[in-house]
């Protein structure tokens, strides 16, 4: 999840406004992660399922 649709709860405040010091760490620590951290598993396997099937299909019709 992108944290521009969290609302912090400690200041009911989108986080993504950075009103309080919470919102701010969290905003932070969001910005950092990777890519892909906002991505929930089962999003993953399935962005990793695509691919695996479109190196299968190139590798078919280059064979």
């Amino acid at each position: 999840m992108t944290y521009d649709r969290l609302v912090c709860a400690n200041c009911a405040a989108p986080v993504s406004e950075g009103r309080c010091p919470v919102c701010r760490a969290n905003r932070e620590r969001l910005q950092q992660e990777g890519p892909f951290a906002g991505l929930n598993p089962m999003a993953l396997i399935a962005l990793l399922a695509v691919l695996i099937a479109a190196l299968a299909l190139v590798a078919h019709q280059t064979a």
